[in-house]
């Protein structure tokens, strides 16, 4: 099936950007950790900048995840449309086509 190919494929790509997402998210807050740490002598002056930091990085990354389980459960359903799709054909074939125009009339 091409759909469960691209859809693995797909999935692939989330788990990869998604861990560079994370590691790229934590290099930005341990740097800023240790450049706030080399300005500041304050613990408080300290954790009010990395803690401004780790909000944004928080919420980007949060966001991030966000889209990306969206992505799958539409995937998701898109696929199991299509299924239903299918079955409903196949079984439409069977059909008398008497009974087939009658039954496309009614949704008229």
């Amino acid at each position: 099936m091409p759909g469960n190919n691209e859809s693995v494929q797909s999935d692939q790509m989330r788990i990869r950007y998604g861990f560079w997402v994370v590691i790229i998210g934590l290099l930005a807050v341990v740097m800023v950790f240790f450049a706030a740490v080399a300005k500041w002598n304050t613990a408080g002056d300290v954790s009010a900048v990395v803690g401004s930091v780790t909000g944004v990085v928080g919420t980007i990354v949060g966001a991030f995840f966000g889209i990306q389980v969206g992505a799958a459960g539409k995937e998701k359903v898109e696929n199991e449309r299509k299924q239903a799709e299918d079955k409903a054909l196949k079984l439409a074939s069977h059909l008398d086509p008497g009974i087939a125009k009658s039954i496309l009339d009614s949704f008229k």
